[in-house]
């Protein structure tokens, strides 16, 4: 079972060592100081002997003093090398969390959307913290100390061996139990801790969504359910963790008492050999001094061993996320694309997010620089996915996507979304002002072009009375505006970009039907040489497009304008009428009043 946990652990423990590289000078420092603390230390129950038989046994107290001086000198020297090992030692370990937690987040933001359809978002940010955590206490100082322990017991036994072979062998018959049970003490604990720190993602997950969702919580007054839910797995968690505590309780004595065993078998053999003259008293005191240097130490390797077993636990989880392959970059070409013209052909395009579910079947059409393309159909119908198979969060599962004749698939894929302004159905705003809102896709945009944005989006009015006007922050995801104040910001995010390709996934839908009609006023001037693709359920979008693809369980049931539909009689003419036929009466009466 040793062997197996050896071999399961090495590539995590040597993949994490490598984090040390770049630090190579305080690696040198903080193990020169760590020998030289444990090797000094070596020496205190020589100068003790000597102390004994050279000064008590004789009655000189010039040796006590001189004994005295040494250890006192020992100690000073001890400090400072101490100070160093725990200094550059805790340095390393942050350091190391550090960058562990930047590759981490990286991977993170690299992989594609089919990954975070599945991932929890609590189980990441776990991942993130508590693992990292965990792995960054062991590379550190618990790598240090670990070795340490195992330079100190070498030296013990050498120290030992020196002064009395017979003697020795006797006490240390207990040290190779010691690592036997050591060793597969950090085989039981390991796949332990892994349990512990997955039940805390699940745990992390639950209490993400739970306050995310707080309001729909607090709405349906569901509050006893949540804890409730949240109890059991924080039950769950406990009792992982009450059998890891077990199992330290069963094996934590047992170290300890095979020290105490070195010790009586010295003092057993040891005791007689000294009352007869054949070894000093001093020898057999330095000897019991080595015996109990390793005490502390070897309770604290439990400690140690413990500790790896985290970290090879929890760095596994950090890795499996950080190995996650991402197929979307994988398959990137490398054609760049510059001052695209905005050409999109779909070719026979499927799509499945999983084989045995197909969401999209043989979807051609062609769309011209500049033309506005309406997607429309009932719910579930493909139509989101459609739009996101153009900027690649999602990769067709057959067919091609051209972006001004060549495959998406061959396009480095930054300058591929960096043409493609997008609005979300969902419109996500982050804890920052309205302006860096705004001015996310184009940071270095100036104040002037996120205001022109802004005001094309119908956003200015209500923006600049807010009393901080463009640096209001609009708290967690937008939550201080209104669903159509967001939605216009989201829309000059878009705008600011400038982009070749424009995709307005349902985005007015959180408007009313006059502030839609402002929205489509602007976006006739700005959607001028932009290639559009409009998902909407509004009868102005509708009517303003170049033509119109009908959607229904994946593929395409109807193409046209919106007059050329309505006469066939299909689906379309059903969904206008259920729909759209008041929206056009209502827009009708507007007009009639301006």
């Amino acid at each position: 079972m040793s062997a197996r946990y050896l071999r399961e652990n090495a590539d995590i423990y040597r993949r994490l060592l490598r984090y040390l590289r770049p630090y190579i000078p305080q690696v040198v420092l903080a193990y020169v100081s760590m020998f030289a603390a444990t090797l000094i230390n070596l020496f205190v129950p020589q100068i003790i002997k000597d102390a004994i038989d050279n000064g008590l046994v004789t009655g000189r107290a010039s040796a006590l003093w001189l004994a005295g001086a040494l250890i006192l000198g020992i100690a000073l020297v001890r400090g400072v090398a101490g100070f160093a090992q725990r200094f550059y030692g805790e340095w390393l370990s942050h350091r190391v969390s550090y960058d562990l937690r930047n590759d981490f987040y990286d991977s993170v933001q690299r992989l594609p959307f089919a990954f975070h359809d599945r991932a929890h978002t609590g189980d990441l940010m776990s991942r993130a913290t508590s693992d990292i955590q965990e792995t960054q206490m062991f590379v550190g100082i618990g790598l240090m100390d670990l070795l340490a322990v195992f330079l100190l017991v070498v030296g013990v036994v050498v120290a030992m061996l020196i002064e009395s072979v017979q003697l020795s062998l006797l006490a240390l018959i207990p040290v190779p139990v010691l690592l036997f049970a050591t060793i597969r003490f950090g085989a039981i604990v390991r796949p332990q801790f892994k349990d512990i720190q997955e039940q805390m993602g699940t745990l992390s997950s639950i209490m993400q969504e739970s306050m995310t969702g707080i309001r729909v919580v607090k709405a349906f007054a569901r509050e006893p359910y949540e804890l409730h839910k949240f109890d059991a797995q924080n039950d769950e968690w406990f009792d992982r963790r009450f059998k890891l505590i077990k199992t330290w309780a069963n094996n934590w004595p047992f170290f300890t008492f095979l020290v105490a065993v070195s010790i009586f078998l010295l003092l057993l053999f040891g005791g007689p050999l000294a009352l007869n003259g054949r070894i000093t008293i001093g020898s057999l005191f330095a000897l019991i001094s080595y015996v109990l240097m390793l005490s502390a130490p070897v309770q604290r390797l439990g400690f140690l061993v413990n500790m790896a077993a985290t970290a090879s636990a929890s760095a596994s989880r950090v890795f499996e996320i950080m190995d996650t392959e991402n197929e979307i970059e994988a398959h990137s070409g490398s054609i760049p694309l510059d001052n695209p013209h905005g050409e999109v052909i779909f070719e026979a395009v499927a799509f499945a997010y999983r084989e045995d579910q197909p969401i999209l079947h043989d979807i051609s059409f062609y769309a011209e620089p500049g033309q506005r393309v309406a997607l429309i159909g009932p719910t579930g119908s493909g139509k989101s996915t459609v739009t996101n198979l153009i900027p690649r969060f999602y990769d067709a599962t057959a067919g091609r996507i051209l972006v001004d004749g060549v495959d998406v698939r061959d396009l480095r894929l930054p300058d591929l979304r960096r043409h493609i302004g997008i609005v979300l159905q969902d419109p996500f705003l982050f804890s920052q002002s309205i302006a860096e809102n705004i001015a996310y896709g184009r940071p270095e945009a100036s104040m002037e072009e996120v205001i022109a944005a802004a005001t094309a989006a119908r956003a200015h009015d209500f923006i600049r009375h807010f009393p901080e006007g463009y640096d209001t922050r609009v708290g967690e995801r937008g939550v201080t505006l209104s669903g159509g104040q967001k939605q216009r910001i989201a829309i000059a995010r878009a705008l600011l970009t400038d982009p070749r390709i424009l995709i307005l996934d349902d985005s007015t839908s959180s408007v009313d039907t006059e502030t839609e009609y402002l929205i489509q006023q602007a976006l006739e001037v700005l959607m001028q040489g932009r290639t559009t693709f409009i998902i909407a359920q509004r009868l102005l979008t509708l009517k303003n497009a170049d033509y119109i693809l009908v959607l229904d369980h994946g593929r395409i049931v109807e193409r046209g304008k919106h007059d050329t539909l309505l006469a066939n009689n299909g689906l379309y003419r059903g969904i206008y009428d259920l729909q759209l036929k008041d929206q056009e009466e209502f827009v009708e009466t507007v007009i009639r009043n301006r």
